[in-house]
């Protein structure tokens, strides 16, 4: 089986869990305090707080915009169903809206309209996530310009797109939103086996997710209702989560950092060569935006014909090709079903999930494993 995605784990990455092994922190510790500063590096942003997953990241970036209930969070139908849920978690409402159809982002004159009429009823969102599909970043220049008008808040859904670049700057640095989150899951880009990170240029901001992070707990005596008890005190302030990274998982993280480039250039010839191997046949490539260089955490198709879709990835899977379908727009969820969301809500996230397939695409995977790709894919259209 020719898997969508999978990990490359080098002897240097052992080396570096092994050395935390044979350490004095294993859990939290001065790895995650050096991976939180190579990624903020990295990225051009000021700070990172590492947790245990983007999910958590997602989350503790809400509560730091204090986001609960009464309020409205707005993301993308086509993610992962984490980017909605954690406006769930704080007790929001959470909303959706429609794609660009080429890029597979969030629709900038879609969320234009959306807001202005938001506006008439009193309703506008206090964050919106607009969600880096595939890699690719959203137009966040102008998302930005938007959300700022309105006064609200952005989180940027990276979890695709680290070593990606937005008009000549990396995804990450916060020029245009309060936060943005990163995924390591072992699929991604590069792992930490499990984790995520947020980045942002806002000290206060960065200090409220790194308590919430490690349950609302402070030993900062400023912060305190009164003088330290003594060398020992520390006092829960708020109410947070475990959501901390481990020592080993940094150290992972950290030794793969020095391969982002290579990662992200090997994908990008891939794709490249995917490009040119399916120009002739009844579907459609990734477009890329101008203004962007995409990370290219994955590399979908979208068929021609919406009738075949079914049968192409079954046959794919059936010829031990692991294809899979990135996302299952999250309103069609039963669980978001229930809260009123229903089939034709956002026709171009429903239009799309009718005809996309997420082809294999890794940096270790090799021009031949591609060619049975392609070969397989011609032999079922044609």
């Amino acid at each position: 089986m020719i898997p969508y995605g999978r990990q490359d784990i080098s002897q240097e990455d052992i080396d570096a869990v092994n050395e935390v092994l044979r350490s004095d922190f294993l859990t939290q510790g001065p790895m995650v305090q050096r991976f939180e500063a190579a990624v903020a590096s990295w990225a051009g942003a000021a700070r990172g707080v590492a947790v245990n997953s983007a999910t958590s990241a997602l989350h503790i970036a809400c509560l730091a915009l204090d986001l609960g209930p009464g309020d409205r969070l707005w993301t993308s139908p086509v993610t992962f169903v984490a980017s909605a849920n954690c406006g769930l978690y704080c007790g929001a409402t959470v909303d959706f809206v429609d794609i660009d159809p080429r890029t597979y982002n969030m629709s900038v004159a879609a969320l234009a309209d959306k807001l202005a009429d938001a506006e008439k009823t009193g309703t506008l969102p206090k964050v919106i996530i607009p969600v880096h599909m595939c890699g690719q970043s959203c137009d966040m220049a102008a998302i930005g310009a938007l959300a700022a008008s309105y006064g609200i808040r952005v989180i940027e859904d990276a979890s695709h797109a680290i070593g990606g670049y937005w008009q000549g700057s990396p995804v990450g640095n916060c020029a245009h939103c309060d936060i943005t989150v990163f995924s390591f899951h072992p699929v991604k880009i590069i792992t930490t086996a499990e984790g995520g990170l947020a980045t942002t240029n806002d000290p206060e901001l960065a200090s409220r997710m790194e308590r919430l992070r490690s349950h609302g707990i402070t030993r900062e005596p400023d912060l305190m209702t009164h003088a330290p008890d003594g060398p020992w005190y520390y006092q829960q302030i708020e109410l947070g989560l475990n959501y901390r990274m481990t020592d080993m998982q940094a150290a992972l993280g950290l030794s793969q950092m020095a391969r982002l480039e290579p990662f992200v250039v090997r994908r990008h010839a891939l794709a490249e060569r995917y490009d040119a191997a399916l120009a002739d046949l009844p579907l459609t490539t990734p477009w890329q935006h101008p203004d962007a260089y995409s990370a290219f955490h994955l590399y979908v198709i979208a068929l021609d014909d919406a009738a075949r879709h079914r049968a192409v990835f079954e046959g794919l899977r059936a010829a031990g090709i692991g294809v899979n379908l990135h996302y299952i727009p999250v309103h069609l969820q039963p669980y978001y079903r229930d809260m009123g969301f229903a089939p034709g809500d956002f026709p171009t996230s429903e239009a799309y999930y009718s005809r996309a397939i997420s082809l294999p695409l890794f940096a270790t995977m090799t021009e031949a494993q591609q060619d049975e790709v392609v070969t397989t894919l011609e032999g079922l259209l044609s």
